[in-house]
């Protein structure tokens, strides 16, 4: 017989349903109260209605969960000291890469290319669920659309990235999710995209996806209508006062929010994480002006700074960057410090 299906496909493994994973780890109702609230803070910050300043810090990716644990508990300690912020703790599972490279814990948690996908499920809520038992709020991006079905419940903020800012299934995707999205730009430094998203995301759409008992379904959705841009910087950094002013106004003649969040780290840092507190301190200066529509920044940080090649897992030094290079958390306290002050 001959076959013209799967011919370049090496096996199809089922995995757990959603509701299955989400079972393993039960949360209280309580707990689902304080998502919804994190959530709606962070909806009316970038609507400008809370005048804190939404701060999201974290590693560039999770790969190893007693990091997470330690980089958490740190945080713990120290966000009352900063009244005048939100901190959101960055908690990305699932990486884009422009070619090939390691994918992220959800796609293969052993760091070895085994890809146990549905352990990198497991591992990944497990740690959320610790998270949030802390109260901490979560963000995320959103790669895939499958697996956004096992974990959008935890995530207080999800981002979509440069790479797929323009895809038609994140933007259909997005339309669905129950938390507020920011967008960024391409990596070519583009915003009509990005803004053409937001304007994509806020209306109802009908796709394929899986329920929570993982069948393939038809989903219709609401649309979001807490979407908003995300400027990361392209062929040059996009930060300074006359790039928030012409997002601004592109933002305004589409009539989208125009509150702007600033990712300190990739192009707007030229990839090197020390400039991160370059671009925060700019943007102390910007939030001085009372017109300022930045309300909130994107910070890459890990318990030590820098970054690390994926050789050996055994070979790991223990809180440094496996993928983009961090601040430490000690620079990252100096930082908070000084947004706080200013905002």
């Amino acid at each position: 017989m001959i076959s013209t299906d799967n011919i370049n496909i090496e096996s199809i493994k089922p995995i757990p349903s959603p509701l299955e994973i989400k079972n393993k780890y039960p949360l209280s109702d309580n707990i689902y109260r304080s998502i919804k609230e994190h959530r709606l803070v962070i909806r009316d910050i970038i609507n400008k209605k809370d005048p804190r300043l939404l701060v999201i810090t974290g590693p560039c990716s999770i790969h190893d969960e007693d990091a997470v644990r330690d980089y958490s508990n740190r945080l713990v300690r120290i966000r009352n000291s900063y009244p005048n912020l939100f901190i959101v703790m960055r908690v990305y599972f699932e990486k884009p890469r422009t070619i090939t490279g390691w994918k992220g814990l959800i796609m293969d948690p052993d760091l070895d290319d085994t890809c146990d996908i549905t352990k990198g499920i497991y591992l990944a809520r497990k740690i959320m669920v610790d998270l949030v038992n802390k109260h901490i709020p979560i963000a995320c991006e959103f790669l895939d659309s499958i697996s956004a079905q096992y974990i959008s419940d935890l995530v207080s903020y999800g981002a979509i990235g440069a790479r797929t800012t323009q895809s038609q299934i994140h933007r259909l995707m997005s339309s669905g999710l129950s938390a507020p999205i920011g967008f960024k730009n391409t990596t070519d430094g583009n915003i009509i995209i990005a803004l053409n998203s937001i304007l994509a995301s806020k209306e109802s759409h009908t796709f394929l996806g899986v329920n929570n008992e993982g069948i393939a379904s038809i989903v219709k959705t609401k649309g979001n209508t807490n979407c908003h841009l995300i400027l990361r910087g392209g062929k040059t950094p996009n930060y300074s006062k006359e790039s928030i002013h012409y997002a601004t106004k592109e933002s305004i003649e589409r009539h989208i929010n125009c509150g702007i969040v600033v990712d300190c780290s990739h192009a707007n840092s030229n990839k090197d994480f020390r400039n991160q507190k370059k671009v925060i301190h700019n943007i102390c200066h910007q939030l001085s002006d009372s017109v300022c529509n930045i309300v909130g920044v994107m910070i890459e940080s890990n318990i030590y700074e820098g970054n690390q090649p994926l050789v050996s897992k055994e070979d790991l030094q223990y809180g440094i960057s496996i993928t983009d290079a961090c601040i430490s958390f000690n620079e990252t306290i100096q930082l908070l410090g000084a947004l706080n002050k200013v905002k």
